[in-house]
């Protein structure tokens, strides 16, 4: 054992009476005992004199290494424990689904962060492999599978487990797995891609379900992806989903909707069927459970923790629970959300980095803050990037709150530059204020881009007419001239001004099934040849070239319908047709294409018979 000295000795000044108390909390309170791993510091008057806390962090995913190695930089003195029950710490449970596919090349690559660099880099006691059973909090002790230990302070970072539905015969069976740990990654590599199974059913299209089902497809397998609610990747607006879901299938995954699993039909310990209905079922040799997670909470649940319905800890602003001296951070914890005020559950990786860092830091003594979040998240869908930010349309109706929203669609860089790829944007905003309140966009090229931006503006609480205002990055391969982040802010300011009101397809055909067609006029201001490429059902050809010479032709009294290819011709056709005294105008926001885009009914012209002389 290192010797200590003690450099200035007087019983009288307090000093020998704290190092007595704490030698002896820790040689036996704690079991498995160890020596301080620096001297202590006599110092020469209680005024100055500096105790040693001790700072334990339970988990050693993210939020926990995170949390440690904050606490370390803010306090050298302190005394820090990572408990960690697995073998690893801080993998990148994120990236497991591309490990699968070998876009990451190996499980080493995984591996973030190894535990002797937190021992060596940041003097942090590393215990792996030692599960916490349980917190006293009164006694402030953590028991775990190998002893007891007193703290200070607590930083819970326990995560989340995946959810394991109760689905008929799965107990019987070996040939399944979740995609959240290493131990997963590893039955998966193994029964799956190296004992080349061939086709992997997929419960749960939510983003990692889908980003399973797009590496499972890229590492040479079939894939089918069941999902329980009406489109995959919920958080979507449905229009955007079903943009995703279409790459999806192009790509050769079969998706299924609006389903749940009723049974397994089992061989030999061995899954060989899902039975989606009670007479039909998907053939399959290994299926992927990604419907959900769990908070890891049940210990401070039992302490009287208080918590959101899903089991999630409440924190506050420094990470706090509402247990004395215990903070929490990662995807055990709801954070505020800073739209809606309330609490929330964002489990995702950056909140777990923000939280644990704002978490060990304040336990070590600091003062620093984690405001909260608003369901920023981005995901890849083969070629195709989906990215939000905010609230949507459903998430607007949830709250309570009212909206407008406007559809673009404009070029992620110009028309002249070579691979031109266009975004499709939706943007919410508050109708008396203009706040942004939400966006989404879907696109081939620089959707991670606009989003940021998107997500800066709402934290600012910028309205849409500042869009047009951003000084956004310009040259040929990165933006058009006019960034698509300010077409979008052009559009809404149009709408504003009563210059481009909009009916998106929803509300289109709604409209259309509740009127009879002479009731209102439905055109199509494309060129004649784009026009007999296919056509809108109803809707009659006047090019925006012909517009002004036809006006008389327009009853003023009905309302008119206009959509071109994608809006800008569309737009111009209503201040045409506004100046010349018609006054009931709206637009099909995205026009022709996005129609297309969500498979509705095309009209195509049978083409003129030619008569040949012979």
């Amino acid at each position: 054992m290192r010797k200590y000295h003690l450099t200035s000795f007087d019983k009288n000044n307090g000093f020998f009476e704290m190092w007595k108390k704490t030698f002896q909390r820790r040689l036996f309170c704690d079991n498995s005992y160890r020596p301080f791993t620096k001297p202590v510091r006599c110092l020469q008057s209680n005024k100055n004199l500096k105790k040693m806390s001790r700072i334990i962090v339970v988990g050693g995913l993210s939020a926990g290494p995170s949390a440690a190695a904050k606490a370390r930089r803010e306090n050298e003195d302190a005394e820090i424990i990572l408990f960690e029950k697995g073998a690893n710490i801080s993998y990148a449970t994120c990236g497991i689904p591309y490990a699968l596919s070998g876009v990451i090349e190996n499980r080493k690559k995984l591996l973030v962060v190894k535990p002797n660099l937190m021992r060596e880099r940041f003097n942090i006691d590393v215990r792996l492999e030692e599960e916490v059973l349980d917190v006293d909090v009164h006694s402030q002790l953590v028991i775990t599978s190998k002893g007891e230990y007193s703290y200070d302070k607590l930083v819970f970072a326990t995560g989340a487990r995946s959810v394991v539905p109760p689905i008929k015969n799965l107990d019987k069976t070996t040939n399944w797995s979740s995609c959240r740990s290493l131990q997963d990654y590893d039955k998966i590599i193994k029964e799956v891609i190296d004992e080349n199974a061939e086709h992997v059913t997929v419960l749960g299209a939510g983003l990692i379900g889908v980003e399973v089902a797009e590496n499972l497809i890229e590492a040479g397998k079939k894939v089918t992806l069941i999902e329980g609610d009406g489109q995959i990747l919920p958080m979507w607006d449905s229009k955007f989903s079903y943009f995703a879901k279409t790459a999806l299938e192009e790509k050769g995954i079969e998706v299924i909707t609006s389903t749940f699993v009723k049974a397994f039909g089992a061989h030999n310990n061995q899954i060989d069927k899902v039975y989606i209905d009670d007479d039909k079922f998907i053939s399959t040799d290994f299926v992927i459970m990604s419907v959900g997670i769990t908070p890891n909470t049940d210990i401070l649940l039992k302490k009287g923790a208080e918590h959101i319905d899903n089991g999630a800890l409440i924190v506050n602003e420094k990470m706090e629970t509402s247990l004395p001296g215990i903070y929490a951070a990662g995807d055990n914890v709801a954070i505020r959300n800073l739209q809606t005020g309330t609490h929330d559950y964002f489990p995702l990786g950056t909140h777990s980095n923000k939280g644990g860092r704002a978490a060990g830091a304040n336990a070590a003594g600091a003062d620093i803050t984690f405001k909260g979040a608003y369901k920023t998240a981005i995901i890849k869908v083969f070629d195709y990037t989906l990215a939000r930010t905010g609230l949507n349309a459903k998430g607007l109706e949830e709250a309570g709150i009212p909206f407008k929203k406007s559809l673009s669609i404009a070029g992620a860089t110009p028309g002249y530059y070579p691979g031109q790829k266009e975004l499709i944007t939706e943007i919410y905003f508050h109708p008396e204020t203009h706040e942004i309140l939400g966006a989404e966009i879907f696109g081939e090229a620089g959707v991670d881009k606009r989003i940021d931006v998107l997500s800066t503006a709402i934290y600012a609480k910028l309205k849409v007419t500042d869009l047009s205002q951003l000084d956004l990055a310009y040259a040929p391969p990165f933006s058009p001239a006019k960034d698509p982040v300010v077409v979008a802010g052009f559009v809404t300011e149009n709408i504003l001004e009563d210059k481009c009101a909009q009916m998106d397809i929803n509300e289109l055909e709604a409209y259309m099934v509740q009127r009879d067609r002479g009731e209102y006029s439905f055109i199509d201001v494309r060129t004649a040849r784009e026009y007999n490429r296919g056509y809108i059902p109803g809707a009659v050809n006047i090019p925006l070239h012909d517009l002004r010479d036809k006006v008389a032709e327009i009853d003023p009294d009905k309302p008119v319908i206009l959509y071109c290819l994608k809006g800008l011709r569309g737009y111009l056709a209503r201040l045409i047709l506004k100046q010349n005294g018609i006054n009931k105008i709206v637009s099909l926001p995205g026009g022709f294409k996005l129609w297309q885009m969500m498979d509705k009914k095309i009209i195509i012209p049978e083409p003129e018979m030619v008569k040949v002389r012979v």
